[in-house]
């Protein structure tokens, strides 16, 4: 029977101690108005802003801390979080964890990697064939999705040395820039799964008092996330151009206009989601647009 873990009143969220996503994610909390006070063993972070603490781990531990109730969140690979909940569907196991949000860094893939000189025709090759990997359980889905009968040869590390050892005749791994691949006379030949960082939760709801924070986070979270790569717009025009304007900002929220200087004279301003980039601003000033000005947005919560 498992054990039921203690109720407690604040939000503990896990993330990397270390690796690839373990700044981007605590700069991403931090710009969400988190701040922690760190313990002496660096794996605690005890939260000053807000009740949320964050707990410092490996990344292949925080879908099992979530599913076990140590944690209520994790920032953790979308390819970590598929793989361990795979394991658990091929062994009858219970749904425990799932992705709450994409985060939008951290992208790589899990790809099928053969030799330079093999001449790809297709998953069919891979028959009877040895494939080294760490994602056995989303290895051995795609095999079976293909009707490819092949063994998996499961490596903890150092996966892309296995065939030059003798090892297995390909590999499946994570690929990000494929130069470690490269390295040991290996190319990509299938994409078997688009990953980047999430923000992962339990399949259940929390209790109401670290329910009520983890929506006061993710909300947030979407605001900052929403204005990551969003510009305010403004500028100034005669009221007779704005409708050839309106169409130069698809990507815009629907614009404040407020008159100024007499009942021709218009001030208006947008919240572009897109880039905002010279050609955009030369479009706007030929079609009648002027003393345009470019501002970040720092924060916003709808």
């Amino acid at each position: 029977m498992t054990p039921v873990p203690p109720a407690r009143d604040r939000l503990r969220i896990a993330i990397q101690k270390s690796g690839r996503l373990a700044d981007p994610a605590r700069a991403l909390l931090a710009s969400c108005g988190l701040s922690w006070r760190e313990s002496r063993d660096r794996l605690f972070c005890y939260g000053e802003t807000l009740p949320v603490d964050l707990l410092l781990v490996r990344d292949d531990d925080i879908p099992g801390l979530i599913a076990d109730g140590v944690c209520d969140l994790g920032v953790v690979g979308r390819n970590v979080l598929a793989e361990q909940g795979a394991d658990r569907a091929a062994n009858d196991r219970p749904a425990a964890f799932r992705e709450w949000r994409s985060l939008g860094f951290g992208s790589c893939r899990l790809a099928l990697a053969v030799p330079e000189g093999w001449a790809w025709q297709g998953p069919a090759q891979l028959a009877g064939m040895r494939i080294a990997t760490s994602y056995p359980a989303l290895l051995s889905r795609w095999l079976a999705e293909q009707g490819v009968a092949a063994e998996v040869v499961l490596l903890s590390g150092s996966v892309e040395i296995a065939p030059r050892l003798g090892q297995a005749d390909a590999v499946c791994d994570i690929v990000s820039s494929g130069a470690t691949l490269a390295a040991n006379q290996l190319k990509p030949v299938a994409t078997m799964f688009e990953s980047e960082a999430v923000l992962a939760g339990p399949v259940a709801e929390l209790d109401a008092v670290r329910g009520e924070l983890a929506a006061l986070l993710l909300r947030r979270l979407d605001g900052v996330l929403r204005m990551r790569h969003s510009k305010l717009l403004l500028f100034q025009a005669p009221r007779a151009v704005l409708p050839s304007l309106l169409p130069l900002l698809p990507d815009a929220e629907a614009p404040t206009v407020m008159q100024v200087d007499g009942a021709d004279e218009l001030a208006l301003q947008a919240l572009c989601h897109g880039a905002v980039t010279w050609q955009r601003l030369e479009e706007l000033k030929r079609a009648g647009a002027r003393g345009l000005m470019v501002l970040p947005v720092e924060g916003m919560l709808a």
